[in-house]
């Protein structure tokens, strides 16, 4: 076992590989097997029984079948576990993957059915708890009606801070003494592990789409939750029957971009400091949505962060027609959905990740979204302000007209 006493930059290299040199290699293995051989009946049946509710295999009888259980994929869960401070974390095909699995295991181990969703969320988790399709009731409402949107059947509350795609910070701590008792989730996903850690507040589950900054390089799609024991193992029971268990190639691809998922994060949030603070004095933009850019009155985002994370979001002054022609215009960023990678995206939530979202919920026609990467600061701010130049005098007179 590596020290406990390790910081979180030697962790993030070393956890879940305590095993290797007994093992003879240093790369992480990668375990492909679909299907295990058994060393005999009644082993097997223990090892298979084992999985299905919820455990490990079972020491004599091996991991009988890739749909329950994978090592390449627990090595990863073990290495998260650490980073989030948590004794286990289970991972899942995608985000929304762990977000349904959360959301089963936990009506069905209590019997409750109610769920209490803190807006804003990721579109598709909006959407899930909307639909009904997994028979919860869900109470969406502000962080500061989390208490008076409990109710005896209530099962889970669900929060993400900073939130998508407005960045609003959640008081985790403050949610957790609101809940009474009940479990709450947050989806640290934003913030990752190296910026915060949400137990330490309180919450019971922390999730992330490892689609994101986990992975870092947009070439896996994954989700993870981190926890307790106990919660993990029913999470296992849903991953079990429901087969969205992360593929291994996957988990081999995460875990290795946890090794550098300390130094990423930390370069790409400075170069989206410098980049909030350029964009706030910039003609085109009326309000720059990032940690801190505006004051922290509250003092939350130190007492809760350690550091300001690398998302920004920007309300354009042209509106929906500015969004559309900057999100086209732009030449270093790449338009497309999802974030957290070594190179910088741009998108318009309201068109296309919150769509499904209900009207009042949806973010405004004129917010777009940027999640910053690793290229030159210098070079980001050239390449938005070129795509910027062209809608400027049409949008200063949209502003004017408004006054």
């Amino acid at each position: 076992m590596i020290s406990p006493r390790l910081q979180l930059d030697s962790i993030a290299v070393h956890a879940g590989r305590e095993d290797l040199a007994e093992l003879g290699v240093h790369a992480l293995p990668i375990d492909l097997s679909s299907t295990n051989p058994l060393p005999d009946i009644e082993a097997g049946g223990l090892s298979y029984e084992a999985m299905a509710g919820g455990g490990t295999p079972y020491a004599e009888g091996g991991a009988v079948y890739g749909r329950l259980w994978n090592p390449t994929v627990a090595r990863f869960e073990s290495a998260l576990a650490r980073m989030e401070l948590t004794e286990a974390a289970v991972a899942f095909s995608s985000g929304m993957a762990a977000t349904t699995a959360a959301i089963l295991a936990t009506t069905q181990e209590t019997g409750h059915r109610h769920i209490v969703a803190v807006r804003p969320l990721y579109g598709g988790t909006d959407h899930l708890l909307a639909s009904g399709v997994l028979g919860a009731e869900v109470t969406f409402c502000t962080a500061e009606g989390v208490a008076a949107a409990l109710r005896p059947d209530t099962a889970l509350i669900m929060l993400e801070t900073p939130a998508n795609p407005t960045l609003d910070l959640v008081d985790i701590r403050a949610v957790v003494e609101a809940a009474r008792g009940v479990p709450v989730l947050v989806d640290n996903t934003f913030a990752t592990p190296i910026l915060q850690n949400p137990v330490n507040f309180g919450a019971s589950m922390v999730l992330h789409s490892a689609t994101k900054y986990l992975g870092g390089h947009g070439d896996v799609i994954a989700g993870v939750i981190a926890c307790d024991q106990e919660q993990a193992a029913a999470l296992r029971r849903v991953r079990a029957i429901t087969g969205a268990l992360l593929h291994p190639l996957g988990a081999y691809l995460l875990h290795r971009g946890l090794a550098t998922l300390p130094i990423r994060v930390r370069a790409q949030q400075a170069n989206a400091q410098r980049l909030a603070a350029w964009l706030s004095t910039h003609p085109s933009v009326s309000r720059v949505h990032y940690p801190g850019i505006a004051g922290d009155a509250q003092g939350l985002l130190h007492r809760q962060m350690r550091g300001t994370g690398a998302m920004i979001s920007i309300d354009l002054r042209g509106g929906l027609e500015q969004a559309r022609h900057l999100t086209s215009a732009v030449r270093l960023f790449t338009h497309a959905v999802s974030l957290g990678g070594v190179d910088s995206l741009i998108q318009h939530p309201a068109a296309l990740t919150h769509r499904p979202v209900a009207p009042e919920a949806r973010p405004p026609a004129g917010l777009v979204r940027l999640s910053i990467g690793l290229e030159d600061h210098e070079d980001l701010m050239a390449d938005l302000d070129q795509a910027l130049a062209a809608r400027r005098p049409a949008a200063a007179h949209e502003d004017a007209s408004h006054r």
